[in-house]
Parts: structure tokens; C-alpha cells; sequence
């Protein structure tokens, strides 16, 4: 029996996995990280973050976002200088201990010790901006917002420099949402330019220095930008819900990237959730085969939103696993 690493890499290479890949299993992440760990509000709290974004988490819902308005940080993308200031990537010895200490205890024969990073390139300029601010600098300011990319890049590549001498990972789960369920937030062709060129420097960089895997996290539609997936170095777009059509993509993509999801979220992630609503959507994406394809919840972490959804969904592929 291959191991879930082992699996893993046949998966996505096209090999001969013996089994599906069961959602996250494949990925120890690392969330003592300096910078990541404190991403996270309580429900019903709200607090400005490293970069002075304001964010809220109201009680009922099922997740933060950030707050614009009087908050939004740049309050003009051609004087972005003025209002925006990186926090540090410098961390103490005693803040990585951690994280060092969850890193060293993971078996790498058996997972892939995995770095994790929210709130990708994208989402950074429109947390900064607010979102129809951001949309529309693409248009009116397309340098201003060449220089802003560039520089939340260069933050990234910093922080990429100290998480890769600390932990030495193996992979990178890195989160950037780049569209609603129906479509990309841009064309093909304004994502290329302004977006590819900076992917491809920061997973370029975790690749040069021994990171064998890239998870992206987009759970939203994006097949229209799966070739600049290819072209950035991802190998597994982690998030795929079924209105990308994951069948199509694997037979027109596989063995370029790999494809995780196929479970959408809001479908089965709901308070009167089911077991027979789980096991009829378990199956359903477990009919696109185990080349290129990982069902998994469309979720962005190894959880789900109402309690026992994450593990029943496991249980069902686990299930279908032993025939």
C-alpha cells in the first residue's frame, strides 16, 4: 500500500495510485507559522491586521471579510505609498519555536510538511482597496496598481525566504480567490498580465529551494484561468467546484495540474447537512477518477463550517476507497 505522499504523487503524476486521495490527507500544514496563526478572528469579533485591514466576523456567519468604507486602507491607488506600510516577516526564535517543533514531528515519508499563506496577491490588493476600487484601478491606474503588486510580491517573497529557512517545507498551500461561482473576477487576459507575472516569481522562488508542491486555494470558477495556473507552477488547484466542469478540465489539463474539489462547500457544508446528501456527492465527484483528481470539499482548510461535515465526507471516500 502506497503511503498518502506516495499516492499522492501518482495522482498527479498520472501513475497508479490504489486509492483516491482522501481531501487533506496528503498535507501536515503547518498553522503555528509566524504571520498565519493569528489570521483568524472569534466569531463576533473584529480587529484591524498586520497591514491595517479592517476585519469583522458577525455572529451567524460562517466566516471573516474585511470591512471597507471609512476603513479601506488606500483611499487613492495613485498615492498607494502613502497609506500602505508592509508589517515584518522578522520573528523571534521563540515565536518559530512552534512551528519548528509541529514541522520536525511530521513522518515526510508519509506527508508533505506544508507552509500555509492567506490572503494571496489578489486579495491583498482588493483587502487594501476594497473590491470595486481594485476592479476598476485595473482599468484607470493600471501602473499604480503594476507598482502595488509588485510590492505585496516582494512582502511575499520575504516571508517565502524565513518560512523555507525555519521549517524547510515541502509544499505551499497558498489561498488567493480570483472569482464568484458563475466567473473569474477579470479576463483571461487582465489577470495574465497583471497576475501571472507575480505567481510565478513567488512559487518560482519555493520551488528553487526545495519545495516539491504548490496547493492553490480558489474556490470559485477559474477555468478560464487554468492556463495561467499551468504557466505560475501550480500543480493542484485545490478548491474546484463543479461549475468549472472538473471533468472537462481533467481530460483537457491533466497531467499539466491536478484538480481538488469537485464537493462543493455549500452544498453539503449546511446546518441540516446529511449523511445521504454527503455520500450522493462523494460519489458523484468520485466518477472523475483518481488520475488528477482529489475529492475533496471545496473548502480551504482541512475543516468544514457545521460540525461533522469535513469528517463524514472522509468516511464516505474512505468507504468508497474499499469498493
Amino acid at each position: 500500500m502506497l503511503t498518502k505522499r506516495q499516492n499522492l504523487l501518482e495522482t498527479i503524476k498520472g501513475g497508479k495510485p490504489d486509492r483516491f486521495v482522501n481531501q487533506y490527507e496528503f498535507m501536515d500544514i503547518i498553522m503555528e507559522v509566524p504571520l498565519v496563526k493569528d489570521c483568524f478572528l472569534e466569531p463576533g469579533t473584529e480587529r484591524k491586521n498586520n497591514w491595517g485591514v479592517h476585519y469583522i466576523w458577525p455572529e451567524g456567519h460562517i466566516g471573516q471579510m474585511p470591512v471597507h468604507g471609512e476603513h479601506t486602507v488606500i483611499k487613492d491607488i495613485t498615492e498607494w505609498k502613502k497609506y500602505v506600510k508592509a508589517p515584518s516577516v522578522k520573528f523571534s526564535d521563540e515565536d518559530w519555536a512552534p512551528a519548528i517543533k509541529h514541522a520536525n514531528s511530521v513522518d515526510r515519508n508519509e506527508q508533505f510538511v506544508t507552509t500555509p499563506y492567506f490572503a494571496g496577491v489578489f486579495e491583498m490588493c482588493h483587502n487594501l482597496l476594497g473590491m470595486e476600487n481594485a476592479l476598476m484601478a485595473f482599468y484607470e491606474e493600471p501602473e499604480c496598481m503594476h507598482e502595488l503588486i509588485d510590492f505585496i510580491t516582494e512582502y511575499e517573497l520575504a516571508f517565502a525566504k524565513e518560512v523555507i529557512e525555519h521549517i524547510h517545507p515541502d509544499a505551499l498551500f497558498h489561498h488567493d480567490d480570483w472569482g464568484t461561482q458563475r466567473n473569474s473576477f477579470m479576463s483571461p487576459e487582465t489577470f495574465k498580465e497583471f497576475y501571472e507575472p507575480a505567481y510565478k516569481k513567488i512559487y518560482g522562488y519555493y520551488k528553487e529551494n526545495g519545495v516539491e508542491l504548490v496547493v492553490h486555494h480558489c474556490d470559485c470558477y477559474a477555468a478560464n484561468l487554468v492556463p495561467s495556473m499551468i504557466e505560475m507552477g501550480i500543480d493542484i488547484w485545490q478548491g474546484c467546484m463543479t461549475t468549472n466542469n472538473p471533468a472537462e478540465l481533467i481530460k483537457k489539463y491533466g497531467g499539466q495540474i491536478s484538480f481538488m474539489g469537485g464537493i462543493d462547500s455549500g452544498v453539503v457544508d449546511f446546518p441540516e447537512w446529511t449523511q445521504e446528501i454527503v455520500d450522493r456527492e462523494v460519489e458523484k465527484a468520485c466518477k472523475n477518477g483518481k488520475k488528477y483528481f482529489i475529492p475533496s470539499l471545496t473548502q480551504g482548510l482541512n475543516l468544514s463550517s457545521f460540525p461533522g461535515v469535513y469528517e463524514a465526507v472522509s468516511a464516505t471516500i474512505d468507504r468508497v476507497n474499499k469498493g
